[in-house]
């Protein structure tokens, strides 16, 4: 298993887009997240995963730009970002989709997406924005319900509604929280596909995620957290067979396919 260092921040297949160097977060007395370093490369999808309490939301939260890091260094496409707010980071190329969806509810789905594609790049005309909402629509399967309110959607729709607006934006690297939470199994395997197309259209991914099968599925590598730490690091069957990473997570071989 290959230690996590950090590496070149130049911008190209098989460079660093995102890289965390010690970052930390401490609420009072908590110690949220400690010393969390990775880096993440071009074209790459990184699973980052570990037990309720490990701290993958405040990282998540650290890397958007929702908390100010206690400490350590965040770079983004070689820029260090550290210190600017969310929608600095977005402008620069880093989006998110959340776990809990919360689109606008009585606009359409595609006035959703439009809004997200205004926001994310300065200068772009209404027009341009719409034009990108509906291209947006039809690379997630929305197209057909892009006159529906979003209050009407099912929820595989809701998360394909979630990812579309964040990939309005037009990100570089692309932030998704457990999109797969409360799908179905075929609706998982649905998602799945979505989240290759993303990165097949030239976006890095970097998701948290419970389902193991899902990781295996999807993750070029994985970071594993416990505690705040980073626990381990490598490809999925290098940090599965981790007895370190067994022990904190995993539990049991059934782990591997809850």
């Amino acid at each position: 298993m290959t230690a996590v260092g950090v590496q070149p921040s130049a911008v190209g297949r098989g460079d660093v887009v995102l890289r965390a160097d010690g970052l930390s977060k401490r609420f009072g007395g908590l110690l949220a997240v400690q010393n969390v370093s990775f880096s993440q490369y071009d074209g790459e999808i990184l699973a980052v995963i570990g037990p309720n309490g490990a701290g993958k939301t405040t990282l998540l939260n650290l890397l958007s730009g929702v908390y100010r890091p206690s400490s350590g260094r965040l770079h983004l496409l070689g820029r260090d970002v550290t210190q600017e707010p969310m929608e600095a980071r977005c402008h620069a190329g880093l989006g998110r989709a959340f776990q809990i969806v919360r689109p606008f509810p009585e606009m359409t789905v595609h006035e959703n997406v439009t809004v997200g594609a205004l926001f994310g790049t300065r200068g772009t005309t209404l027009g341009q924005a719409r034009e990108r909402a509906y291209d947006l629509l039809e690379r997630t399967g929305l197209a057909a319900h892009a006159d529906k309110e979003a209050h009407e959607l099912t929820l595989l729709q809701d998360k394909r509604l979630e990812v579309a607006r964040a990939l309005a934006t037009q990100p570089r690297v692309l932030l998704l929280d457990e999109v797969m939470a409360g799908l179905r199994p075929g609706e998982a395997q649905e998602a799945v596909g979505l989240v290759r197309s993303v990165r097949d259209s030239g976006v890095s991914v970097l998701f948290i995620e419970h389902i193991m099968p899902v990781v295996r599925d999807l993750a070029d590598r994985v970071v594993v957290m416990d505690q705040g730490q980073v626990l381990a690091e490598g490809t999925y069957h290098e940090v599965t067979a981790n007895p370190q990473v067994v022990a904190a997570y995993l539990g049991t071989e059934e782990g591997l396919h809850a």
